[in-house]
């Protein structure tokens, strides 16, 4: 067994000059220590004689000032001169305990140390404190008395002898240490000799010993070499070296290489070998079992199986053509055939790698022998390719291991083996390309015979055909030329398709300019007959008081019938918003009672609502276009209804009777039903009542009135819902309006809208009639005015009943004299103070000069500067931030609201004006 611990020549070496290296290290480490601590030893000497220099210094300064401080103020009486007299008997102290720590080690310095400070304390108490006390008590003769005999200056020059005595004694004991130290560093230069003595002879002799190894082990390689150099070039001798040296891994390495030849010839010998024998193999599959014999010999395998790709229904399968052992028959080795990926062996395919396996499976399939089975150790899976496709693939299994050279010699076999595969595959199907193309020539020689009698016939043929083809040249040109024409009027077509939107355009911006101008007149008749009918003053007759509710009914009427036709326009040029949300259904026969009832109260009629259980509580679609359907369908049951009932059904159409079209838009589906028993439309007209503008008949405008508006709205509002609405009549009996709708929760998505079939009820589909709204109306109106009472009741109560409209100050904005007046009237009623601009220019003028306006009624449509420029101007140019700023308009068309509003309007009211809602908004903001 070879030994793992390498000690080469480089190591060897290496150590030796490591051990060299090593005590030299050691040798300046000690010599470096000695050297340090015969520096440190000298820095701390002098640092100590500094330090005990500066201390005494400082110890003696310190008395010498408490002196001069003395001195000064015994002779001035100043007080600053005690300054530095009191701070040197602090100062003097601190450095004296310092210095005498300093001496801990040295107690004959100590000694001269205390002596010192007991006759400063006795110069202190006797000279400094005495005579300072003397000074303060003003006592003259007896300070003469104490400089007669002046004991302070004997004390002084004591202290500076013993001072000096100290400094000396230090001197002498610095010097004594100072040559110990000489002394010291004499002896280290003795030992460093000698230690460079000691390390030279060290590395002599590991040199020595280093030499001595190398050349023994050189000298054993080279008689080792000589002898296989004198074995007549017999490379199975090998070179053996007891050193774990470079010199080893020179033999190992010429040891390896005459393995590498041993290899390279058993390699081209076993390659020649088997390419030797499959050569002249006509089959694939004698090709297989010929080269999965060979193979299995030379790799010691003990079973294994040979798959060719073959092409079916344009897919590759590898089908098996060989094996080796395959001696159970009760189970072939391997399976029959595998695709592209599958398993391990189609894994190896699609990635055109060689796969080997050393850890088996359990389940994997046991190697059957004589006295029984065992399981292999190693898979080898190798894939044969041919033109960087692969062509074939085998699997072979061992009881041991694949060797690298084994593995060597597969993969150089397998590099030519795709060519040899692919001239068998080219030569077996030239052979059968042969065969097939001698029964097609026999084939062919019986059909040239038969084809020789068609080709007299169609020589026949022929001659008609010219003649025919010469009569469709003919009709080709006469196409060509119908082609232009229809090209022609494609493109006139498509013009008019541009000029139909155009003129839709036109329409919907003339439908909301004509809204406009109807709703500002209808404002003021509307709320002037208001006006009129309230008969506060009581001027009026009953019958007067009649005629002004009279006129502002018709005037609600033309309101709902403009509407109609907005809506009715909104819809045709695709502009109508639709926004889907959740619907709570659970409430819907609620709000339909309350709407509903006072209606068959006042006509006799009963009314009904089912709801069945089932029913869900939360549905997606736009509630306003959903109840405005509703509530139009009831208006017009109870409109042609005189007698009997009306009943409104809500329900959920089950799953098992919703088509698969109506699946794929929504799995939730409701249908409304509402019932009459009024006088019905004959079945000839089921289809003519949802077309615009139309009734069922003249007697029934006569009697009943509308305007054949609603149901056609309300039709387009149930497919903009994603539904339909149905119909089901009988002259005198009544009518069944059926609306169906799916939940959408994410709205309806047009271009992915399915074409229901509604082939069962294409004959009663409806929509409503025209009631225009005005039942519905009425009803809302109610629920406004009871919204409103209940807030003028709130501001009441928190306002103490005040008028909160007494003196203010409204300035109207409008260039309508009619508007004017009818508002003018109906505030100055209320206590209101107004002012009347005409434009947006005259309002900013009014504005600049009066500073007491409460609030402005701001008309948008206005000649010079309209009201979007009025009301930025008053937010901007003149700052009125605050000011409350409502606007009035008369256009009806969507994100009209939000416009005033980006604009600078504080609130927003459409015309024409509802007197109790304008009284509402205008308490609001003007209590606010």
């Amino acid at each position: 067994m070879e030994n793992k611990w390498k000690f080469g020549i480089r190591p060897k070496i290496t150590i030796g000059y490591i051990i060299i290296i090593v005590c030299l290290f050691a040798s300046v480490i000690i010599l470096n220590n000695q050297i340090r601590s015969l520096q440190q030893e000298r820095n701390f000497l002098l640092q100590y004689n500094n330090k005990v220099e500066t201390l005494t210094n400082n110890v003696e300064k310190f008395v010498m000032d408490m002196q001069a401080g003395q001195r000064g103020f015994v002779i001035t009486g100043n007080e600053i001169y005690l300054e530095p007299y009191y701070k040197a008997a602090g100062e003097w102290q601190i450095e004296f305990k310092e210095l005498y720590q300093l001496m801990a080690d040295k107690p004959d310095q100590q000694q001269k140390l205390q002596v010192v400070r007991e006759t400063t304390d006795l110069w202190i108490e006797e000279a400094g404190e005495n005579a300072i006390r003397l000074k303060r008590d003003n006592d003259d003769a007896a300070i003469q008395q104490f400089y007669a005999n002046d004991r302070g200056r004997e004390y002084m020059q004591s202290i500076r002898n013993q001072f000096n005595d100290f400094r000396e004694s230090e001197r002498e004991i610095a010097q004594i240490r100072a040559e110990e130290l000489d002394k010291q560093n004499n002896n280290l230069t003795v030992g460093l000799f000698g230690l460079l003595l000691t390390v030279s002879i060290i590395a002599i002799v590991i040199s020595s010993q280093v030499s001595k190894s190398i050349v023994r082990t050189i000298n054993d390689v080279t008689q080792t070499i000589k002898k296989i150099a004198s074995n007549n070039g017999d490379l199975k001798e090998r070179i053996h070296v007891n050193t774990n040296d470079e010199i080893n891994e020179l033999a190992n390495a010429t040891n390896d290489l005459l393995d590498n030849l041993d290899g390279r010839e058993w390699l081209q010998t076993n390659l020649a070998e088997i390419v030797t024998k499959y050569q002249g193999v006509a089959s694939i599959e004698a090709l297989a079992k010929v080269f999965m014999s060979e193979i299995a010999k030379m790799t010691n395998s003990s079973s294994g199986a040979f798959y060719v790709r073959e092409i079916e229904d344009n897919r590759n399968h590898f089908i098996k053509n060989a094996s080796f052992a395959d001696n159970n028959f009760e189970k072939d080795i391997g399976r029959e055939s595998f695709r592209i990926g599958q398993g391990l062996i189609g894994q190896c395919v699609q990635e055109k790698q060689t796969f080997i396996f050393n850890e088996i499976p359990e389940d994997y399939r046991y190697i059957s022998t004589g006295l029984g089975e065992v399981p292999p150790r190693s898979i080898f899976i190798v894939p044969i390719l041919f033109e960087g496709d692969v062509i074939a693939v085998m699997e072979l299994a061992t009881m041991s291991e694949y060797s690298k050279l084994q593995q060597d010699l597969v993969k150089q076999i397998v590099e030519t083996f795709g060519l040899s595969i692919n001239s068998v595959i080219g030569r077996m199907e030239i052979i059968r390309l042969l065969n097939e193309s001698r029964a097609m020539t026999e084939e062919l020689q019986v059909q040239s015979e038969e084809l020789q009698t068609q080709s007299e016939e169609l020589q026949m043929q022929t001659e008609e055909l010219t003649q025919i083809n010469e009569q469709l040249e003919e009709k080709t040109k006469d196409a060509e030329t119908k082609n232009k024409e229809l090209e022609k009027i494609r493109k006139e077509l498509v013009e008019k398709a541009e000029q139909l939107t155009l003129h839709s355009n036109y329409k919907s911006e003339f439908l909301a300019n004509m809204s406009h101008e109807l709703r500002t007149p209808l404002n003021s008749i509307l709320i002037l007959s208001e006006m009129l009918a309230e008969n506060d003053q009581g001027r009026l007759t009953d019958e007067d008081a009649e005629f002004a509710n009279v006129i502002h009914s018709s005037g609600e009427d033309l309101l709902s019938l403009i509407n109609d036709i907005l809506d009715l326009s909104k819809v045709e040029a695709g502009k109508l918003e639709v926004l889907f949300e959740e619907v709570n259904l659970s409430e819907l026969p609620q709000h339909m009672e309350h709407v509903f009832s006072p209606i068959a109260q006042k006509k006799n009629l009963e009314f009904h609502i089912f709801k069945e259980d089932d029913v869900i509580d939360l549905f997606f679609t736009d509630e306003k276009r959903f109840q405005q359907i509703l509530k139009n369908l009831l208006s017009n049951a109870f409109k042609f209804t005189e007698e009997g009932s009306v009943a409104l059904t809500i329900k959920q159409i089950e799953k098992q009777l919703q088509t698969e079209e109506m699946r794929a838009i929504s799995k939730d589906w409701l249908e409304v039903s509402i019932a009459d028993t009024g006088i019905g439309i004959p079945a000839d007209k089921h289809e003519l009542i949802f077309e615009t503008f139309q009734q069922a008949d003249g007697a029934t405008v006569r009697k009943f009135g509308g305007t054949g508006l609603g149901l056609s709205i309300c039709k387009e509002f149930a497919r903009l819902l994603g539904g339909w609405i149905t119909l089901q009549s009988e002259e005198g009996v009544g009518s069944v309006f059926k609306l169906v709708v799916p939940s959408l929760p994410n709205g309806l998505i047009l271009d992915k809208h399915l074409n229901i079939d509604y082939s069962e009820v294409a004959v009663t589909q409806a929509s409503f009639e025209p009631s225009t709204a005005f039942v519905s109306d009425l009803a809302n109106l109610e629920v406004q005015k009871q919204t409103v009472i209940e807030k003028d009741e709130v501001l009441v109560s928190l306002h103490d009943h005040t008028n909160v409209f007494q003196n203010k100050n409204i300035l109207i904005v409008d260039d309508d004299y009619r508007n004017i007046y009818a508002l003018k009237t109906a505030l100055e009623k209320r206590g209101v103070n107004i002012l009347v601009a005409k434009d947006g220019i005259e309002c900013l003028d009014i504005l600049q000069d009066n500073t007491e306006i409460d609030i402005v009624l701001m008309d948008i449509m206005m000649p010079n500067m309209d009201g979007y420029e009025a009301m930025y101007r008053i937010r901007n140019d003149l700052q009125l931030k605050e000011l409350p700023v409502i606007a009035l308009t008369a256009k009806a068309m969507k994100n009209d609201r939000d416009k005033c509003l980006e604009a600078g309007a504080s609130d927003y009211i459409s015309k024409p004006l509802n007197l109790d809602q304008l009284f509402s908004v205008l308490r609001v903001w003007l209590v606010s």
